[in-house]
Parts: C-alpha cells; structure tokens; sequence
C-alpha cells in the first residue's frame, strides 16, 4: 500500500535521504498532470478519522488525493502523514494483487478520486502508469539510500542489536517537504 509512496523515518539515526520523483524540473506539474487524468472519476469524501483503506482488506479500487491530509498506519503504527494531491494509494495492492499493507485513516476532511477499474485504468494510461511507476521507483530507491547509511554507520557494530534502533527510527521520523 502507501507506505511506498511516503515513508516516514525518525532522526535517531543520522540521516533518511528522503527524495521525490526526479526526471521532472516542476513537481506541482507532475501532481497537476495526474489530477487532470483523474478528472472524470468519481469523488468520494472522508471526514476526520475516516478509513479510506483498511489494511488486510483485499484489492480494489484505485484512490488518488485531491485534498486533505491522512496517516498511514501499518500493524497500528504511524509510518506517514501524507498531504499532497496528486498522492496515489492502493497501488502496491492493485499491483501485486495482494491485500492492502497499510490502513489509511483521514487526519482532516479529506477528498479522493476514485479508480473503479484500476487495472483497466493503469493498463489504458501510459501517463498514468508511469506516474505511478515514478513513485514507487522514487520510493524505493530512497529506502535503498536509507538501508546502505544505516549499513554504513553500523559498520563494525552488532548487526542484530541495531535491530531495535532501526524499527524505532522506521516508524517514527516524517520526511522534510522539499522547497519550491
């Protein structure tokens, strides 16, 4: 689920070299791009505390945030607040066909657009496809950033004893929004 589109760290360990997509110069371009995809999809609206995906649940529709701010809770546990519109959730479970990894839970009044048919969608839009491939590409090679600075500064040390300072540090720390 989401937690590839956000994830959040905490600064027990030095760094998270939390990144966005690259290949674009303008960012709200990209979002904006994906929004007008979207336009024709029904909106469906959540109010504070609202779930808007339930993890465990089994794949379904595809939602893309119009406007609002959610949480992603993994096993209960905050692992990203997520605001931007333009975000994509239920596309790892689409994908993979699998049930959702993650509960996603409104933290304000929040609106989505909502893909009925998401692999028809995905299948029948390059523009939407390759949106979603530039986030979960993005998302991954941030984590891939992340897991060799831990392996860097724990070089040396007990492996198995970081175990506990990393899952603390994975769960609590919220990416820096980039500048515009």
């Amino acid at each position: 689920m989401p937690l590839v589109l956000f994830i959040s760290w905490s600064p027990m360990i030095k760094t998270f070299p939390f990144t966005r997509p690259r290949g674009t110069s303008n960012r709200n371009s990209v979002m904006s791009d994906i929004l007008k995809l979207i336009s024709g999809h029904a909106v469906t609206n959540f109010d504070v505390g609202g779930i808007v995906i339930q993890q465990g649940t089994p794949p379904g529709k595809l939602l893309v945030m119009l406007q609002g701010e959610v949480e992603v809770l993994r096993d209960d546990v905050r692992v990203a607040k997520i605001s931007e519109p333009g975000a994509v959730f239920g596309e790892m479970s689409v994908l993979l066909g699998s049930a959702h990894t993650a509960t996603i839970r409104a933290l304000n009044a929040s609106s989505f657009a909502i893909i009925e048919n998401p692999r028809e969608f995905l299948e029948s839009s390059s523009a939407a496809s390759l949106h979603v491939a530039k986030l979960l590409a993005a998302h991954l090679n941030s984590l891939n950033k992340y897991l060799v600075d831990v392996k860097q500064q724990y070089e040396g040390h007990d492996h198995i004893g970081m175990v506990d300072d990393v899952l603390g540090t994975l769960m609590h720390h919220q990416p820096k929004r980039a500048a515009h």
